[in-house]
Protein backbone atom coordinates (compact mmCIF):
# COMPACT_ATOMS: atom_id res chain seq x y z
CA UNK A 1 0.00 0.00 0.00
CA UNK A 2 1.15 3.15 -1.05
CA UNK A 3 0.36 6.53 0.74
CA UNK A 4 0.40 10.47 -0.82
CA UNK A 5 0.45 12.13 2.30
CA UNK A 6 0.10 16.48 2.25
CA UNK A 7 0.47 17.97 5.67
CA UNK A 8 1.70 21.13 6.71
CA UNK A 9 4.15 20.44 9.63
CA UNK A 10 7.11 17.54 10.54
CA UNK A 11 9.05 17.10 13.70
CA UNK A 12 11.61 18.63 14.40
CA UNK A 13 9.98 21.74 13.20
CA UNK A 14 6.67 22.32 14.90
CA UNK A 15 4.33 25.20 15.90
CA UNK A 16 1.88 22.55 17.51
CA UNK A 17 -0.11 19.65 17.76
CA UNK A 18 0.07 18.88 13.90
CA UNK A 19 3.15 18.22 13.29
CA UNK A 20 3.53 16.10 16.48
CA UNK A 21 0.35 13.48 15.58
CA UNK A 22 1.55 13.76 11.48
CA UNK A 23 5.01 12.25 12.79
CA UNK A 24 3.22 9.61 14.95
CA UNK A 25 1.35 8.29 12.92
CA UNK A 26 3.11 8.21 10.04
CA UNK A 27 5.52 6.05 12.12
CA UNK A 28 3.13 3.68 13.78
CA UNK A 29 2.10 3.31 9.90
CA UNK A 30 5.35 2.55 8.90
CA UNK A 31 5.73 -0.70 11.00
CA UNK A 32 3.11 -2.12 8.19
CA UNK A 33 4.95 -4.21 6.25
CA UNK A 34 3.95 -3.00 3.14
CA UNK A 35 3.36 0.64 3.77
CA UNK A 36 5.08 3.52 1.84
CA UNK A 37 4.66 6.41 2.61
CA UNK A 38 5.17 9.67 0.28
CA UNK A 39 4.99 13.09 3.26
CA UNK A 40 4.99 16.52 1.64
CA UNK A 41 5.34 19.80 3.43
CA UNK A 42 5.88 23.29 2.62
CA UNK A 43 9.46 23.93 3.41
CA UNK A 44 11.89 20.95 5.03
CA UNK A 45 14.81 21.98 6.59
CA UNK A 46 17.04 18.61 6.14
CA UNK A 47 17.16 17.63 9.97
CA UNK A 48 13.69 15.54 9.75
CA UNK A 49 13.77 12.03 10.21
CA UNK A 50 13.40 10.35 6.96
CA UNK A 51 14.25 6.83 8.29
CA UNK A 52 10.39 5.41 7.64
CA UNK A 53 9.12 7.62 4.91
CA UNK A 54 10.05 10.04 2.06
CA UNK A 55 9.75 13.23 2.72
CA UNK A 56 9.31 15.76 0.05
CA UNK A 57 9.34 19.47 0.04
CA UNK A 58 6.79 21.33 -1.58
CA UNK A 59 8.77 24.14 -2.05
CA UNK A 60 11.72 21.81 -3.62
CA UNK A 61 9.18 20.67 -6.57
CA UNK A 62 9.53 22.70 -10.12
CA UNK A 63 6.61 24.14 -11.68
CA UNK A 64 8.88 26.03 -14.16
CA UNK A 65 11.20 24.22 -16.02
CA UNK A 66 14.98 25.09 -15.24
CA UNK A 67 18.43 23.96 -17.21
CA UNK A 68 20.05 23.41 -14.15
CA UNK A 69 22.96 21.10 -13.65
CA UNK A 70 22.90 18.07 -10.93
CA UNK A 71 25.80 19.62 -8.91
CA UNK A 72 23.76 22.46 -8.50
CA UNK A 73 20.87 20.61 -7.50
CA UNK A 74 22.59 18.72 -5.17
CA UNK A 75 24.41 21.77 -3.24
CA UNK A 76 20.88 23.30 -3.17
CA UNK A 77 18.52 20.38 -2.16
CA UNK A 78 20.17 17.42 -1.74
CA UNK A 79 20.10 17.48 2.34
CA UNK A 80 16.18 17.33 1.64
CA UNK A 81 15.30 15.08 -0.95
CA UNK A 82 17.00 12.84 -3.43
CA UNK A 83 17.75 15.32 -6.33
CA UNK A 84 17.14 12.40 -9.09
CA UNK A 85 13.12 12.80 -7.91
CA UNK A 86 13.65 16.53 -8.23
CA UNK A 87 14.11 15.72 -12.24
CA UNK A 88 11.60 13.16 -12.47
CA UNK A 89 9.05 15.87 -10.96
CA UNK A 90 10.82 18.72 -13.51
CA UNK A 91 9.34 15.97 -16.07
CA UNK A 92 6.18 16.62 -15.24
CA UNK A 93 4.95 19.72 -15.21
CA UNK A 94 1.96 20.01 -16.53
CA UNK A 95 1.15 23.47 -17.56
CA UNK A 96 2.80 27.20 -17.63
CA UNK A 97 3.27 28.52 -14.30
CA UNK A 98 5.80 31.15 -15.72
CA UNK A 99 3.67 33.47 -13.87
CA UNK A 100 4.39 32.58 -10.67
CA UNK A 101 7.39 33.81 -8.76
CA UNK A 102 10.13 30.97 -8.82
CA UNK A 103 13.52 30.52 -7.70
CA UNK A 104 16.73 29.44 -9.16
CA UNK A 105 15.04 25.66 -9.49
CA UNK A 106 11.69 26.35 -10.74
CA UNK A 107 10.32 25.97 -7.38
CA UNK A 108 7.77 28.33 -5.74
CA UNK A 109 9.20 29.51 -2.61
CA UNK A 110 7.11 28.38 0.97
CA UNK A 111 7.48 30.02 4.59
CA UNK A 112 6.67 26.47 6.10
CA UNK A 113 4.72 28.25 8.97
CA UNK A 114 1.07 30.52 9.02
CA UNK A 115 1.87 33.49 7.18
CA UNK A 116 -0.49 36.71 6.30
CA UNK A 117 -0.80 35.54 2.86
CA UNK A 118 -1.69 31.58 4.18
CA UNK A 119 -4.42 31.36 1.32
CA UNK A 120 -1.97 32.18 -1.65
CA UNK A 121 0.32 29.52 0.35
CA UNK A 122 -2.48 27.13 0.25
CA UNK A 123 -3.25 27.41 -3.46
CA UNK A 124 0.63 27.69 -4.52
CA UNK A 125 0.54 24.37 -2.01
CA UNK A 126 -2.27 22.89 -4.54
CA UNK A 127 -0.16 23.90 -8.07
CA UNK A 128 2.93 21.77 -6.30
CA UNK A 129 0.85 18.46 -5.76
CA UNK A 130 -0.63 18.82 -9.35
CA UNK A 131 3.10 17.96 -9.92
CA UNK A 132 3.84 15.17 -7.43
CA UNK A 133 0.50 13.31 -8.61
CA UNK A 134 1.77 13.21 -11.94
CA UNK A 135 4.99 11.77 -11.04
CA UNK A 136 4.68 9.98 -7.66
CA UNK A 137 2.87 6.37 -8.05
CA UNK A 138 0.43 5.87 -5.14
CA UNK A 139 -3.00 4.44 -4.22
CA UNK A 140 -4.10 6.50 -1.54
CA UNK A 141 -4.37 10.43 -1.25
CA UNK A 142 -4.28 11.29 2.56
CA UNK A 143 -4.52 14.97 3.29
CA UNK A 144 -4.04 16.30 6.95
CA UNK A 145 -5.76 19.35 8.23
CA UNK A 146 -7.65 22.07 6.18
CA UNK A 147 -4.06 23.92 4.89
CA UNK A 148 -4.07 20.58 2.62
CA UNK A 149 -7.30 20.25 1.58
CA UNK A 150 -7.16 21.35 -1.83
CA UNK A 151 -3.80 19.96 -2.49
CA UNK A 152 -5.58 16.25 -2.02
CA UNK A 153 -8.61 17.08 -3.86
CA UNK A 154 -6.03 18.08 -6.75
CA UNK A 155 -4.44 15.12 -6.59
CA UNK A 156 -7.66 12.91 -6.38
CA UNK A 157 -8.84 14.29 -9.50
CA UNK A 158 -5.67 13.67 -11.51
CA UNK A 159 -5.09 10.14 -10.68
CA UNK A 160 -8.57 9.54 -9.75
CA UNK A 161 -6.98 7.88 -6.66
CA UNK A 162 -9.33 7.99 -3.27
CA UNK A 163 -9.42 10.77 -1.22
CA UNK A 164 -9.22 9.97 3.07
CA UNK A 165 -8.74 13.64 5.09
CA UNK A 166 -7.68 13.84 8.44
CA UNK A 167 -9.96 16.40 10.42
CA UNK A 168 -7.69 17.43 13.33
CA UNK A 169 -9.67 20.52 14.00
CA UNK A 170 -12.59 22.87 12.69
CA UNK A 171 -12.73 26.66 12.83
CA UNK A 172 -15.79 26.15 15.27
CA UNK A 173 -13.03 24.73 17.42
CA UNK A 174 -9.99 27.41 16.70
CA UNK A 175 -13.25 30.20 16.78
CA UNK A 176 -15.20 29.43 19.20
CA UNK A 177 -17.95 29.49 16.52
CA UNK A 178 -17.15 33.04 15.11
CA UNK A 179 -16.03 30.99 12.10
CA UNK A 180 -14.15 32.44 8.85
CA UNK A 181 -16.74 31.70 5.42
CA UNK A 182 -13.62 31.14 3.38
CA UNK A 183 -11.88 28.32 6.18
CA UNK A 184 -15.13 27.04 6.21
CA UNK A 185 -15.50 26.71 2.74
CA UNK A 186 -11.96 24.91 2.14
CA UNK A 187 -12.87 22.82 4.83
CA UNK A 188 -16.28 21.85 3.47
CA UNK A 189 -15.24 21.18 0.18
CA UNK A 190 -12.78 18.91 1.39
CA UNK A 191 -15.21 16.90 3.46
CA UNK A 192 -17.27 16.72 0.36
CA UNK A 193 -14.66 15.46 -1.94
CA UNK A 194 -13.57 13.26 0.59
CA UNK A 195 -14.02 8.96 0.22
CA UNK A 196 -13.47 9.22 3.64
CA UNK A 197 -13.31 11.42 7.02
CA UNK A 198 -10.93 10.78 9.78
CA UNK A 199 -11.35 12.90 12.68
CA UNK A 200 -9.28 12.93 15.72
CA UNK A 201 -12.43 12.38 18.17
CA UNK A 202 -16.05 12.03 18.69
CA UNK A 203 -16.17 15.47 19.84
CA UNK A 204 -15.29 16.26 16.52
CA UNK A 205 -17.02 13.96 14.03
CA UNK A 206 -20.21 14.97 16.25
CA UNK A 207 -18.87 18.97 14.59
CA UNK A 208 -17.85 17.02 11.16
CA UNK A 209 -21.60 15.69 11.12
CA UNK A 210 -23.90 18.11 11.89
CA UNK A 211 -22.17 21.72 10.77
CA UNK A 212 -20.58 20.76 7.72
CA UNK A 213 -23.54 17.93 7.11
CA UNK A 214 -21.22 15.06 6.38
CA UNK A 215 -23.06 11.33 6.29
CA UNK A 216 -22.36 9.71 9.61
CA UNK A 217 -21.20 6.46 7.51
CA UNK A 218 -18.14 8.53 6.09
CA UNK A 219 -17.14 9.55 9.17
CA UNK A 220 -14.60 7.46 11.34
CA UNK A 221 -13.20 8.79 14.86
CA UNK A 222 -9.14 7.70 15.30
CA UNK A 223 -7.91 8.96 18.59
CA UNK A 224 -4.23 10.39 18.90
CA UNK A 225 -1.78 8.78 21.31
CA UNK A 226 1.82 9.57 22.39
CA UNK A 227 5.02 9.14 21.31
CA UNK A 228 7.18 6.70 23.42
CA UNK A 229 9.92 8.44 24.81
CA UNK A 230 13.38 8.20 23.30
CA UNK A 231 16.39 8.03 25.28
CA UNK A 232 17.12 11.35 25.59
CA UNK A 233 13.76 12.34 26.40
CA UNK A 234 14.08 9.26 29.10
CA UNK A 235 17.68 10.65 30.39
CA UNK A 236 15.97 14.11 31.78
CA UNK A 237 15.74 14.20 35.62
CA UNK A 238 14.52 16.62 37.96
CA UNK A 239 14.77 17.32 41.56
CA UNK A 240 11.20 18.52 42.39
CA UNK A 241 11.36 21.10 45.40
CA UNK A 242 9.50 18.99 47.94
CA UNK A 243 8.32 22.93 49.57
CA UNK A 244 7.67 24.84 46.15
CA UNK A 245 4.72 23.06 43.68
CA UNK A 246 4.71 23.87 40.07
CA UNK A 247 1.42 23.56 38.09
CA UNK A 248 1.94 24.16 34.67
CA UNK A 249 -0.32 25.24 31.58
CA UNK A 250 1.48 24.18 28.12
CA UNK A 251 0.22 25.19 24.47
CA UNK A 252 -0.82 28.12 22.41
CA UNK A 253 -1.87 30.74 24.40
CA UNK A 254 -4.80 31.58 22.46
CA UNK A 255 -8.88 31.69 23.43
CA UNK A 256 -9.16 28.52 22.50
CA UNK A 257 -7.08 26.90 24.84
CA UNK A 258 -8.79 28.94 27.66
CA UNK A 259 -5.78 30.48 29.41
CA UNK A 260 -7.62 33.28 31.40
CA UNK A 261 -9.30 30.38 33.19
CA UNK A 262 -5.84 28.81 34.52
CA UNK A 263 -5.23 32.18 35.67
CA UNK A 264 -8.29 32.91 37.36
CA UNK A 265 -8.03 29.13 39.01
CA UNK A 266 -4.21 30.33 40.19
CA UNK A 267 -5.50 33.62 41.40
CA UNK A 268 -7.72 30.96 43.55
CA UNK A 269 -5.25 28.70 45.19
CA UNK A 270 -2.79 31.37 45.58
CA UNK A 271 -5.50 33.03 48.15
CA UNK A 272 -5.33 29.59 50.02
CA UNK A 273 -1.47 28.23 50.11
CA UNK A 274 1.71 30.80 48.99
CA UNK A 275 3.84 27.20 48.27
CA UNK A 276 2.64 27.20 44.55
CA UNK A 277 4.06 28.72 41.20
CA UNK A 278 2.36 28.28 37.94
CA UNK A 279 3.94 28.45 34.69
CA UNK A 280 2.20 29.33 31.24
CA UNK A 281 4.68 27.67 28.50
CA UNK A 282 4.09 28.51 24.96
CA UNK A 283 2.59 32.14 23.16
CA UNK A 284 -0.32 33.41 21.11
CA UNK A 285 -1.90 36.06 20.77
CA UNK A 286 -3.59 36.41 24.11
CA UNK A 287 -0.23 36.26 25.70
CA UNK A 288 -0.30 40.08 26.61
CA UNK A 289 -3.92 39.98 27.67
CA UNK A 290 -2.79 36.96 30.21
CA UNK A 291 0.12 39.04 31.31
CA UNK A 292 -2.09 42.15 32.28
CA UNK A 293 -4.47 39.75 33.77
CA UNK A 294 -1.72 38.18 36.29
CA UNK A 295 -0.46 41.63 37.07
CA UNK A 296 -4.34 42.55 37.79
CA UNK A 297 -5.05 39.81 40.07
CA UNK A 298 -1.14 40.86 41.66
CA UNK A 299 0.25 37.24 41.04
CA UNK A 300 2.93 38.56 38.83
CA UNK A 301 5.73 37.15 41.51
CA UNK A 302 4.05 33.63 41.46
CA UNK A 303 3.63 33.71 37.87
CA UNK A 304 6.06 32.58 34.52
CA UNK A 305 5.78 33.15 31.04
CA UNK A 306 8.54 30.91 29.06
CA UNK A 307 7.37 31.60 25.92
CA UNK A 308 6.97 28.96 22.62
CA UNK A 309 8.75 25.51 23.41
CA UNK A 310 9.42 22.30 21.75
CA UNK A 311 11.22 19.10 21.72
CA UNK A 312 13.51 18.26 25.18
CA UNK A 313 12.29 21.84 26.17
CA UNK A 314 8.55 20.57 26.96
CA UNK A 315 9.49 17.28 28.56
CA UNK A 316 11.93 19.42 30.85
CA UNK A 317 9.41 21.67 31.35
CA UNK A 318 6.59 18.64 32.02
CA UNK A 319 9.17 16.70 34.38
CA UNK A 320 9.89 19.81 36.80
CA UNK A 321 5.98 20.20 37.16
CA UNK A 322 3.70 18.94 39.85
CA UNK A 323 0.49 19.27 37.85
CA UNK A 324 -0.53 19.29 34.32
CA UNK A 325 -3.60 21.58 33.10
CA UNK A 326 -5.05 21.82 29.79
CA UNK A 327 -8.47 24.05 30.42
CA UNK A 328 -9.43 24.13 26.96
CA UNK A 329 -12.65 25.56 25.74
CA UNK A 330 -12.99 23.45 22.38
CA UNK A 331 -9.69 20.72 21.90
CA UNK A 332 -10.63 18.17 19.44
CA UNK A 333 -7.89 15.54 21.10
CA UNK A 334 -5.01 17.47 23.09
CA UNK A 335 -1.67 15.55 23.10
CA UNK A 336 -0.09 17.19 25.70
CA UNK A 337 -2.02 15.71 28.54
CA UNK A 338 -1.01 12.33 27.39
CA UNK A 339 2.85 13.60 27.33
CA UNK A 340 2.53 14.73 30.45
CA UNK A 341 0.90 11.63 32.05
CA UNK A 342 3.82 9.96 30.71
CA UNK A 343 6.16 12.16 32.49
CA UNK A 344 4.21 10.87 35.79
CA UNK A 345 2.56 14.35 36.16
CA UNK A 346 -1.04 14.47 37.38
CA UNK A 347 -3.30 16.20 35.30
CA UNK A 348 -6.38 18.33 34.78
CA UNK A 349 -8.11 18.27 31.17
CA UNK A 350 -11.11 20.28 30.13
CA UNK A 351 -15.04 17.67 29.18
CA UNK A 352 -14.42 20.02 25.96
CA UNK A 353 -11.48 17.98 25.08
CA UNK A 354 -11.23 15.07 22.61
CA UNK A 355 -8.77 13.45 24.46
CA UNK A 356 -10.79 13.19 27.68
CA UNK A 357 -13.30 10.67 25.44
CA UNK A 358 -10.18 8.06 26.35
CA UNK A 359 -8.08 9.18 29.75
CA UNK A 360 -9.85 7.76 32.89
CA UNK A 361 -6.60 8.33 35.31
CA UNK A 362 -6.91 12.25 34.92
CA UNK A 363 -9.51 14.61 36.65
CA UNK A 364 -11.94 15.95 34.23
CA UNK A 365 -13.29 19.48 34.20
CA UNK A 366 -15.71 22.25 32.21
CA UNK A 367 -13.34 24.65 31.23
CA UNK A 368 -15.58 27.92 32.84
CA UNK A 369 -15.94 25.97 36.14
CA UNK A 370 -13.04 28.04 38.00
CA UNK A 371 -13.75 26.79 41.13
CA UNK A 372 -13.28 23.30 40.24
CA UNK A 373 -10.20 23.67 38.61
CA UNK A 374 -8.81 25.63 41.73
CA UNK A 375 -9.92 22.76 43.65
CA UNK A 376 -8.21 20.28 41.80
CA UNK A 377 -5.38 22.10 41.17
CA UNK A 378 -5.15 22.50 45.67
CA UNK A 379 -6.18 18.87 46.14
CA UNK A 380 -3.28 17.28 44.01
CA UNK A 381 -0.81 19.98 45.40
CA UNK A 382 -1.72 18.80 49.05
CA UNK A 383 -3.07 15.51 48.99
CA UNK A 384 0.24 13.45 48.68
CA UNK A 385 -1.60 10.00 47.75
CA UNK A 386 -3.91 11.46 45.70
CA UNK A 387 -1.15 12.90 43.43
CA UNK A 388 0.65 9.28 43.63
CA UNK A 389 -2.10 7.70 42.31
CA UNK A 390 -2.59 9.93 39.61
CA UNK A 391 1.23 9.60 38.61
CA UNK A 392 1.27 5.76 38.99
CA UNK A 393 -1.82 5.06 36.88
CA UNK A 394 -1.98 8.32 34.93
CA UNK A 395 1.35 6.88 33.46
CA UNK A 396 -0.07 3.07 33.42
CA UNK A 397 -3.10 4.37 30.98
CA UNK A 398 -1.20 6.11 28.28
CA UNK A 399 1.86 4.01 27.85
CA UNK A 400 -1.16 1.57 26.48
CA UNK A 401 -2.36 4.43 24.03
CA UNK A 402 0.35 3.86 20.89
CA UNK A 403 0.89 5.27 17.75
CA UNK A 404 0.75 1.52 16.33
CA UNK A 405 -3.08 0.91 17.26
CA UNK A 406 -4.03 4.25 15.98
CA UNK A 407 -2.39 3.28 12.53
CA UNK A 408 -3.92 -0.08 12.39
CA UNK A 409 -7.12 1.55 12.28
CA UNK A 410 -6.37 4.07 9.53
CA UNK A 411 -5.24 0.87 7.65
CA UNK A 412 -8.69 -0.46 7.91
CA UNK A 413 -9.78 2.56 6.44
CA UNK A 414 -7.49 2.38 3.47
CA UNK A 415 -8.33 -1.39 2.80
CA UNK A 416 -12.15 -0.77 2.71
CA UNK A 417 -11.63 2.31 -0.13
CA UNK A 418 -8.45 0.99 -2.17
Amino acid sequence: MKALMFGWEFPPHILGGLGTASYGLTKGMALQPDMEITFVIPKPLGDEDKSFLQLIGACNTPVVWKNVHRDHVQNRIGNCMDIQLYYDLRDHIYSDFSYCYTDDLGCIEFSGRYPDNLLEEINNYSIVAGVMARTIKFDIVHSHDWLTYPAGIHAKFITNKPLVIHVHATDFDRSRGSVNPVVYGIEKDGMDNADHIITVSNLTRDIVIEKYHQNPSKVTTVHNAVEPMNAEVAAVKFQKNTKTKIITFLGRITMQKGPEYFVEAAAKVLRKKSNVRFVMAGNGDMMDQMIRLVAQRNISDRFHFTGFMKGIEVYKMLKSSDVYVMPSVSEPFGISPLEAMQCGVPSIISKQSGCAEILEKTIKIDYWDIEAIADAMYSITTYPSMAEYLRVEGKNEVDRITWEKAADKVRNIYDKIV
